[in-house]
């Protein structure tokens, strides 16, 4: 049996009933509701014009925010959520909101066709970083931190100076007249909870949500063809830029059993819902190497919608999260039926968007090792090559790893993306180093040896011949950091770092 999408939206709990299954909510938004603050600029989620916020009941009974791109998400993935648009910040007497003022002040908006999306980026960080001066737990973001949460924002006329400083400047302004009422929210969510799996059907075309592991394996093996959907971040542009047809949709975001997110002695485990940024959150509290790639993944609205054990089941040769994971060790969870198994995660890819997982199997979760025993001497590093620093796509994206027991490696592990059909270890530059001194000469024997484990492709991002020579270089700069003797710090080598006077290499 169908049923409405329930959601809250503009201070009222919104039913909707004869939407397409991947209408958009930029499209709910700008063509339904009338709310045409939110802009539609690439529609594929990089510009971030479309940015609104979703507030989403949690565990402890409030209210978790976080800014997404509404042009790839779907409407029938609000139920049971609320809805934020530039329109919400107005406050009932007529004035601006704080943030809204913050960018009037210091002269943030030019053409004003990105602003409402910077202002909704801005405003979930207000939100989260507590607004009120009396408030105990307030505390200002970095500029830093700002800047971060600004990555998935583009401006083509004002510049980002003005807009980080009206960042920073909304925290000393006089809370809003009308403070939202978090609490007020999270009771209206509750009432939209449901118990049992969500269906919603549109012209044949059906949408399911369960709420439990156990209905979703029922739901695959009873049609092993339903597409399962996760963060939309990849699916979406399937359908704005591709036009293509779905099918029936399996959506997981409301299952709580694949938002396990636990950290035991000896694994770190990752249910496949947990969204990107909570995963590298916690992986990064045991391997802060894996901090600049966090950053880099995407923008922060991309990182706040997409899951990990999406980005996993994708297997895309040029996904940034597998080679670390690889390096470290990962293991994967998939599900048939009744059914789990469990592999080390390289072994989940066979070729080209090929994986060894049965039609009706999906991702349940990953683990990844813990930094405890012999792995304290881990050394691990991350490296992502691309034009750009954020929200780019890597030409080459390495890991490397090793457990030092001395001078000598023990259990070298290899991965990269990029350089390959897909994220794949290296076994021969593997070879030259287990058991080995860690010299340079060693080094330079791996460097070697990485030829015969890869023939990158040329593409419009790269050649085949600097994707190999990239390679190559970042294992050198890994022994550089890694070496037994003068280690080199990251600042040296890091192309954007200020070397201090004096410093060489």
């Amino acid at each position: 049996m169908t049923e409405p999408i329930r959601f809250y939206h503009r201070n009222a709990i919104r039913e909707i009933a004869d939407a397409p299954v991947t209408r958009t909510v930029l499209q709910y938004l700008r063509e339904d509701a009338h709310c045409t603050g939110t802009k539609e600029g690439c529609a594929e989620g990089d510009c971030g014009a479309c940015t609104v916020v979703i507030g989403e009941r949690n565990a402890a009974g409030g209210v978790d925010f976080k800014a997404v791109n509404a042009c790839i998400q779907f409407l029938p993935t609000l139920d049971g959520r609320a809805l934020f648009t530039v329109e919400d910040l107005r406050q009932p007497d007529g004035s601006l909101h704080p943030v809204q003022q913050a960018m009037v002040d210091c002269h943030g908006s030019q053409c004003g066709f990105c602003t409402p999306g910077f202002v909704m980026s801005m405003w979930a960080l207000y939100e989260k970083h507590g607004h009120e001066h009396s408030c105990a737990n307030r505390t200002v973001p970095s500029r830093e931190t700002i800047s971060n949460a600004l990555t998935g924002n583009l401006c083509r006329c004002t510049g980002y100076r003005p807009i980080v400083e009206a960042a920073e400047k909304m925290f000393d302004a006089p809370a809003p007249s009308a403070p939202l009422d978090v609490q007020a929210l999270a009771e209206k969510l509750a009432a939209l909870e449901r118990g049992d799996t969500f269906h919603y059907e549109h012209n044949g075309q059906r949408f399911a949500a369960p709420r439990t592991l156990a209905a979703l394996a029922g739901l695959k093996q009873a049609e092993p063809a339903a597409r399962i959907l996760a963060g939309s971040t990849d699916i979406g542009l399937w359908v704005t830029k591709q036009m293509r047809e779905l099918g029936n949709v399996v959506y997981v975001g409301q299952i709580a059993e694949l938002r396990k997110l636990e950290t035991n002695d000896d694994w770190i485990e990752i249910g496949a819902g947990v969204s990107v940024e909570q995963a590298y959150a916690e992986i990064a509290k045991q391997y802060p190497e894996l901090t600049e790639m966090w950053q880099r993944f995407a923008s922060l609205p991309i990182r706040n919608a997409g899951t990990l054990g999406g980005n996993i089941a994708n297997g895309s040769p040029i996904g940034d999260s597998m080679p670390g994971l690889i390096a470290l060790g990962a293991r994967v969870i998939v599900r048939g039926g009744e059914i789990e198994r469990e592999l080390p995660l390289e072994d989940l890819y066979l070729a080209y968007q090929k994986k060894d997982m049965a039609e009706h199997e999906f991702v349940v979760g990953l683990k990844v090792p813990t930094r405890t025993g012999a792995r304290t001497n881990l050394r691990f590093r991350t490296y992502k090559l691309s034009k750009r620093f954020d929200s780019d796509i890597s030409a080459v994206c390495a890991a490397f790893s090793y457990i030092a027991d001395g001078a000598a490696i023990r259990e070298p592990r290899i991965a990269f993306g990029g350089m390959a059909a897909t994220p794949k270890r290296a076994p021969q530059a593997e070879a030259v180093l287990r058991d080995a001194e860690w010299h340079e000469a060693t080094a330079r024997a791996a460097m070697l040896a990485l030829g015969e484990d890869y023939a990158p492709l040329s593409d419009m991002r790269a050649t085949s011949d600097y994707r190999l020579e990239a390679a190559k270089n970042t294992l050198y700069r890994f022994w550089l950091e890694t070496r037994p003797h003068n280690p080199l710090p990251k600042n040296l080598l890091d192309v954007r770092a200020v070397e201090p006077a004096g410093a060489s290499v």
